[in-house]
């Protein structure tokens, strides 16, 4: 499966995935000054009205989220993130992707290195974070620049976001390999993985990867009956602060709850 972050820009597993990073963010910011590392930072910025969405699925994701109401905490930090970008026009055309919410968020001190393997994507990630500037957009293969970084001294205890597309074979090994080692090399590293949900034989073979203290949020918005389709989405996040699993629950209970299928569930447990 090849997720491509323009054609899926604001569908379901964006929410699940955004509204979790600003609250890791918020948390480790509560320590002090934070570094963040983007494995797979995409543009940064999406025009849902643009060729580049034409999936359609911000429809069935972040449209929903800006017309609904009585939204929980979590879940309405990234929905006043959409509208300000938005200019708090009531219209959604703009989705920002993580680079853009990190950014948004940096105070002095703090720092967001975010890479993209694609030129004309990296392109426009630099077009995005221009304005912003504690942050820093480059081309490069994010599995090897932000080892690479967190190696160098790159910010005690960063916060490592690891997001591929999936286009690659080794992709789910890679993920794993490249979060341990950024563990090994930081122990007070916190590293949220992405990945898809289609069949349970590829999600846990990915997680046997993995060792140490870690907390697992799945979103399954259908059975997982079809594996060529997403039908959910998981966050793995190694060395989760304190009240990220609260925060887990709650963004997934409301993301199953309201944009999934009758068969739609939300569980949020420890590795």
């Amino acid at each position: 499966m090849n997720y491509r972050h323009s054609f899926h820009a604001g569908n379901f597993a964006d929410l699940v995935k955004h509204a979790l990073v600003l609250r890791l963010l918020r948390a480790r910011q509560a320590k002090g000054p934070v570094t963040v590392f983007d494995t797979h930072a995409g543009a940064g910025l999406y025009d849902l009205t643009g060729d580049g969405a034409r999936s359609k699925e911000a429809e069935a994701g972040v449209l929903r989220l800006m017309a609904a109401d009585g939204l929980p905490e979590t879940i309405a930090a990234l929905a006043a993130e959409v509208r300000a970008v938005n200019g708090g026009a009531s219209e959604t055309r703009l989705y920002p992707g993580s680079p853009l919410l990190v950014a948004r968020a940096l105070r002095k001190g703090d720092a967001y290195r975010g890479f993209e393997l694609n030129p004309p994507v990296a392109d426009l990630l630099v077009q995005a974070l221009a304005d912003h500037p504690y942050a820093d957009g480059r081309p490069g293969d994010g599995y090897v620049e932000a080892l690479a970084g967190v190696k160098s001294g790159g910010g005690s205890g960063p916060l490592v976001l690891i997001d591929p597309p999936f286009e690659r074979p080794d992709d789910y090994v890679r993920a794993a390999e490249t979060a341990m080692a950024v563990v090994r090399a930081d122990p007070k590293a916190t590293v949220a993985v992405w990945t898809p949900l289609k069949d349970m034989e590829t999600f846990d073979g990915f997680l046997r990867r993995l060792s140490g203290e870690i907390l697992v949020a799945e979103t399954r918005l259908r059975p997982l009956t079809n594996p060529m389709k997403m039908n959910g989405c998981a966050m793995v996040v190694l060395n989760p602060p304190a009240g990220a699993d609260q925060a887990a629950q709650e963004i997934c209970d409301w993301v199953a709850g309201t944009l999934g299928d009758a068969g739609a569930r939300a569980e949020v447990w420890r590795l």
